[in-house]
């Protein structure tokens, strides 16, 4: 039996196999108007197409919880009534074609108002839809400005919008929710002391420096229910500890796993184990499974179900990851825009039972009329 293609259950919610929809930014929404920040038409098929093609997890993109939390202007957002009316067609089309839907919440601090990478990938002006980035330090991204450094107060607010924006998501049909905490965004920021030189609650030592994901995480639990599942997104190393000639200081997977700990204690069901984005010259080297030793690192050191994710494009390689215990589950991002049908295709390989939609199934595996 594949283990790729086994169920996962996580508190209440059985999720039916472990090949997951990682959260990519399509920079596809409205960037201004009465739609801005809502899903389109785009990112129903989008989403749909890869629940139908067999994912049995697909997770919203990085959705801001206020105007200035996007990456872009054109990234989604979960701060009004017309958003959250716009996913409920996304959760529905999820659910109809039998996967789970899950919306990544995030606010992407230092490294916002920027433009479409395709474009130019630059800091957006005032007046070209941007606004001006909030950090814990006004230390900026390189290439961005120096951002404005947030008050408590304002960090109370923020936690405040985690929990609105959470509320909306299970009101739209969202049946999990994920905490980005990694890639250099606002979360991220405040963990790694290559971002974070506050000197209050907020900064300094490590207990200081997860204050504020904690505070979200416990917002977000507070207001979601008991029987769902709460993710959180981590860069597990910023890659600067893992550089010994790089002397500047850095997050590394032994914080992690102190990090994990602490989630678990507060409630969130699953780690997400990404890497890297806190600065632009980080020494990484991207192969095949160059993450999934971080995931591995973080489930046996705090005993926290984790996903793992980059450069999985095999399934015999996404099945051995999960089998020889190395994470739960596992994220494809790239693979999947090449091949929405993936996971259907990968069930044959690995032979298990393909998920098709019977109006696909009956074409491809040649099934005659009664």
């Amino acid at each position: 039996m594949s283990s790729l293609f086994t169920s996962l259950t996580l508190r209440s919610l059985e999720i039916p196999n472990r090949v997951w929809m990682s959260p990519m930014c399509m920079y596809s929404a409205a960037p201004e108007g009465p739609d801005i920040g809502a899903p389109t038409d785009f990112h129903l098929t989008h989403l749909a197409a890869r629940a139908a093609g067999g994912a049995g997890l697909v997770m919203a993109e990085a959705t801001g919880v206020r105007p200035d939390g996007r990456i872009s202007p054109w990234d989604l957002g979960l701060w009004s009534d017309r958003q959250q009316e716009a996913f409920a067609r996304v959760t529905a089309a999820i659910k109809a074609h039998g996967a789970v839907p899950a919306v990544q919440l995030a606010h992407a601090g230092r490294k916002a108002s920027v433009d479409k990478p395709w474009l130019s990938d630059r800091y957006l002006s005032d007046s070209e839809n941007g606004w001006r980035t909030v950090a814990p330090s006004p230390v900026a991204y390189q290439g961005l400005p120096i951002p404005h450094e947030l008050t408590v107060d304002e960090i109370q607010r923020l936690v405040r919008d985690f929990a609105d924006s959470a509320r909306r998501a299970l009101a739209a049909g969202f049946q999990v929710a994920e905490v980005h905490g990694a890639h250099g965004y606002l979360i991220n920021s405040f963990l790694s002391p290559a971002a974070n030189i506050r000197t209050d609650a907020y900064g300094g030592s490590f207990e200081n420096r997860i204050r504020f994901a904690l505070e979200v995480v416990d917002a977000v639990r507070a207001v979601w229910p008991d029987d769902l599942p709460v993710f959180f997104r981590a860069s597990a190393t910023d890659w600067l500890t893992e550089n010994p000639e790089d002397e500047r200081e850095g997050w590394s997977g032994e914080d992690t796993v102190r990090l994990a700990k602490e989630l678990t204690a507060h409630g969130v069901d699953l780690l997400d184990a990404s890497t890297g984005g806190m600065v632009r010259d980080a020494k990484t080297v991207a192969e095949p499974n160059y993450q999934v030793p971080f995931a591995a690192q973080a489930r046996q050191g705090a005993g926290i179900p984790t996903a793992a994710v980059g450069l999985i494009t095999e399934p015999q390689q996404a099945e051995e990851i999960i089998a020889d215990g190395h994470a739960d589950a596992v994220f494809l991002g790239r693979e999947l825009l090449r091949s929405p049908y993936w996971a259907q295709h990968a069930a044959l390989t690995l032979d298990a039972e393909p998920r098709w939609p019977d109006q696909y199934g009956y074409a491809v595996q040649r099934r005659k009329r009664p």
